[in-house]
């Protein structure tokens, strides 16, 4: 069976203020010393399995420019803009229709474009995995990443080893971020799995379960597909996708079905989710900075410092966000970087637009 993927790109990237803008979100910035983005990372990282006319990328209309320029390989008929954001469900349904009106049937291998995984190899052999349990029945298959410690930040997968294909074992229960002393149960019970948003199932094994648990949603993808090709695919494009309800594929589908299986993954894998991120995926100097752009540092420790031409001089200082762009100067504790959103909620009270 065919081998697709779907991989999403639509997201803002908040978190990654001021370098990730409206314009210029977090998935096409390069925060690793190899000077690629993260959305070629993700493309190159699954080329093995999957055939560049096989790749689709979702995004929005005003990220396709973006993605022409980055993935000059792709073609330009699989980028995929969504008229509006819709969470993961639609956006997934929405690439489902895409690749049936290619192939009778396929593997969807479905990935965010913002993270990154250290070991490639290992990556690829748990997609190879999940790829076989996926093609049996009507199997949906998350990947599930092995806890290295007690995460607050992440949902969790608890899984039912006695219940397996192969290496999958049931996903017995989806649940939320815990509070700390949730999580740390969870991690020392061995039973659960941080939740990563990576997915393998079959078009007809999706669209069958959005057709019985999104029945609305599932009609809206019909009407669509049926204008793929017409003077009104744009039309019917945007009045149906904006009546879908905004919901994510756990919510929508995972939580409700019975044939979900987890397999395990343990290949370095990162959400990339705020700028604390870098000390993760990047080397740390002998006072445990991260360092980019012109900078003298006297007595700095344990600081992320994200500079350009501009000179960054900082003393005696520790456990600091710096990061420098023409327009913005971003100056946080390491231990409020979840809170850079509210940057963006103040500066849209303000009408401060243009810094967002």
């Amino acid at each position: 069976m065919k081998t697709t993927a779907l991989i999403m790109a639509g997201g803002r990237g908040e978190r990654f203020w001021p370098k990730s803008r409206k314009n210029l979100p977090k998935q096409f910035l390069s925060l690793t010393n190899d000077g690629k983005t993260m959305i070629q990372l993700t493309v190159e990282r699954i080329l093995p399995l999957v055939e560049m006319d096989d790749i689709y990328i979702s995004t929005n209309e005003n990220y396709r420019d973006l993605v022409k320029t980055q993935l000059p390989n792709l073609p330009e008929q699989n980028i995929i803009c969504e008229p509006v954001g819709r969470n993961t469900a639609p956006c997934i349904g929405l690439g489902a229709i895409h690749v049936l009106s290619k192939y009778d049937d396929a593997l969807m291998i479905v990935l965010p474009s913002d993270h990154l995984i250290k070991q490639k190899t290992l990556f690829l052999n748990t997609l190879r995995n999940a790829c076989q349990v996926a093609q049996e029945n009507s199997n949906l298959v998350t990947i599930g990443i092995t806890p290295d410690y007690p995460e607050t930040g992440y949902g969790y997968i608890r899984f039912d080893e006695e219940i397996s294909i192969g290496q999958a074992y049931r996903a017995a229960e989806f649940v939320e971020k815990p509070d700390l002393e949730t999580a740390k149960t969870y991690f020392e019970s061995g039973q659960y799995l941080w939740n990563s948003g990576m997915f393998v199932w079959k078009i007809s094994s999706i669209l069958n379960k959005m057709e019985t648990l999104m029945p609305e949603t599932y009609l809206g993808l019909r009407k669509i597909q049926e204008a793929f090709g017409t003077a009104q695919e744009e039309s019917v494009l945007q009045t149906e996708f904006a009546k879908m309800r905004s919901i994510s594929i756990d919510y929508g589908i995972l939580e409700h079905a019975d044939d979900i299986y987890t397999v395990p993954g343990s290949f370095g894998w990162d959400d990339v989710g705020s700028w604390l991120a870098l000390e993760r995926i990047n080397p740390t100097n002998e006072f445990g900075n991260v360092l980019s752009g012109t900078l003298i540092t006297v007595d700095t420790k344990n600081c992320i410092l994200q500079g350009g031409t501009k000179l960054i001089a900082t003393v005696g200082v520790q456990d600091l966000i710096v990061v420098d762009t023409p327009d913005a100067i971003l100056i946080c504790q390491k231990e409020n970087a979840e809170d850079i959103k509210k940057v963006l909620e103040n500066l849209r009270i303000c009408d401060q637009t243009d810094y967002i």
